[in-house]
């Protein structure tokens, strides 16, 4: 395995390369493990930087820290031009041409989503075989921020040398820490700092996101949860990405109250599941995703009520066998708050049982679903119970534009 303080020498050399050509275009790079990047170059300076993990999480990361003033949640955005591959960076020109944020505001983002994306790839480089290729297709013709290069790439060495140096290469900055074993911290900490541990640390705030919340550098707030995720009480976890809010377009002209009524506002449905098995998450985040809705899991039955009270899911799976609390009382529980009195409450379990069924209908479960769970019969429950919702919505397209 190779040194993880040093960043592969042919990564560092492309940079370098494109930096001496005075290199115009795109430098993609490509992980074995699947990840990919593209780097985009102006006169050998790096302009703009996409891809990634999280595109959509980073983006309101980045807006949120740098422009205040923008409401994410209020942004009416549009799916247009679906090939566009920066839709990041032309949010970022929609709102500058609106006057919604100012140049030295892009210019912040710019940088931060530049140093971001090169440590990723310093990090993964040291795990996995990267790839590098050139196109010389020139997209941002006239960019609004210039990155020195040759300082992005010594930031992204150092950057990657101290977070190595503190312990932390194994501990990827996206993963979402999550609150495992709540009585044995309670145990260690005082109650303040344990209401704080169970504010913050939910499982759905990746390092990065907390970072930000907290106003502090994600490296010395990694370094401080290494002790509570080396006894077993904190757990980094996977989390799917934050798509904005999109707003279909009705292309009827002949509407005569085209500014009120052409609009119509839509979210992507969230769907949760409640399962203290990591392979049954798994197994249906990745159906749920993979056909454009959102989703959000949740291992610790003890954490399932705060967890759905704050997300508020659009349908729950709920597993009907866990430890501390069951499927049956967890139910119970919904049903008695007025925000889930309509919410479908699909019950999972590996037993197909009539006194199981019975039982689950009496404390307010809409539908049965028997495990193994698998693609076709859980879909067919989601477009049952969420018939209004696109299912076509895809996550991955995110060419987007802002609009009054």
């Amino acid at each position: 395995m190779p040194d993880r303080e040093v960043i592969s020498n042919n990564l560092v050399n492309e940079f370098q390369t494109c930096i001496q050509l005075q290199y115009n275009g795109k430098l993609n790079i490509k992980s074995s493990k699947g990840s990919q990047w593209t780097f985009y170059y102006r006169l050998g300076r790096i302009v703009w930087a996409t891809g990634g993990t999280h595109p959509f999480r980073r983006w309101r990361r980045h807006i949120a820290q740098n422009c205040p003033q923008i409401d994410i949640d209020k942004l009416q955005v549009r799916s247009q031009d679906l090939s566009i591959d920066y839709w990041d960076y032309h949010l970022l020109e929609v709102l500058y041409k609106k006057q919604k944020i100012q140049r030295e505001q892009i210019n912040s983002i710019v940088d931060s989503t530049i140093a971001e994306l090169l440590f990723d790839v310093a990090m993964q480089g040291n795990f996995a075989s990267i790839s590098c290729n050139r196109s010389q297709e020139v997209i941002l013709e006239a960019p609004m921020s210039f990155t020195n290069a040759e300082m992005s790439v010594k930031h992204m060495q150092d950057s990657w040398k101290i977070w190595s140096e503190a312990g932390l290469a194994n501990f990827s900055p996206d993963l979402a820490p999550f609150l495992r074993r709540p009585e044995k911290l309670q145990e260690m900490v005082s109650p303040s700092v344990y209401k704080n541990f169970v504010n913050l640390i939910n499982g759905k705030l990746t390092l990065r996101d907390l970072a930000v919340k907290m106003k502090q550098s994600v490296l010395p707030l990694t370094r401080s949860l290494v002790p509570y995720i080396l006894k077993g009480i904190i757990e980094l976890m996977e989390v799917p990405d934050l798509p904005l809010v999109v707003t279909e377009v009705n292309n009827n002209s002949t509407t005569t109250n085209s500014t009120t009524t052409k609009l119509k506002k839509r979210t992507v449905p969230l769907v949760a599941c409640v399962d203290d098995s990591p392979q049954v998450c798994k197994m249906l985040e990745d159906i749920i995703t993979s056909n454009g809705f959102r989703f959000v899991k949740i291992q610790d039955a003890v954490q399932a009520l705060p967890t759905l009270i704050q997300e508020k899911p659009d349908l729950i799976f709920l597993d009907l066998i866990m430890p501390v609390a069951s499927g049956y009382e967890i139910c119970t529980q919904l049903r008695r708050i007025s925000t889930f009195a309509n919410t479908p409450i699909i019950i999972l379990t590996g037993n197909d049982g009539f006194l199981d069924r019975v039982r689950a209908k009496v404390v307010g479960s809409t539908d049965f679903l028997t495990k193994p769970v698998v693609t076709d019969k859980v879909m067919a429950i989601v477009r049952k119970y969420l018939p209004t919702a696109s299912v076509s919505i895809d996550k991955n397209k995110s060419n987007l534009e802002v609009y009054n």
